[in-house]
């Protein structure tokens, strides 16, 4: 399970930095200032979280268990939050109306804070 954990936490680094520098050069000509401020916010968030599963996967006070757990519901809160932020973003330079997307965004921010939460309560399980 570490593996996955920190190979995803690689994958979410590899393409944040890509889509960081995406939306830096590229998209700074196309997107409002509006926008660009929710896709660096989608890029900021889904960094945090590639940084966030190098540490679950490299931690040895979490049960494995916990860390499926805990690594599901970053996975998920990732792809939902940053995701749907990626989505509104981009998609607010054309005529498609895609705001509907915007209910997955508070879903995977909600997603997310329960993994740090999970987190807490096993870190705090833990006798020193």
């Amino acid at each position: 399970m570490d593996k996955k954990i920190i190979s995803a936490g690689a994958v979410f680094g590899f393409f944040g930095i890509i889509f960081g520098a995406f939306g830096a050069h590229a998209m700074k000509k196309i997107l409002s200032v509006d926008s660009l401020a929710v896709f660096e916010t989608a890029v900021r968030y889904q960094m945090y979280h590639a940084l966030f599963l190098l540490f679950l996967g490299t931690v040895n006070i979490i049960p494995q268990k916990a860390k499926k757990i805990i690594f599901n519901f970053i996975h998920w809160g990732v792809f939902f939050f940053s995701g749907s932020l990626y989505t509104l973003a981009l998609f607010s330079a054309s005529d498609m109306d895609v705001k509907f997307i915007g209910i997955l965004t508070p879903f995977g921010g909600t997603l997310l804070i329960i993994g740090w939460i999970w987190l807490f309560v096993e870190i705090s399980r833990k006798k020193s």
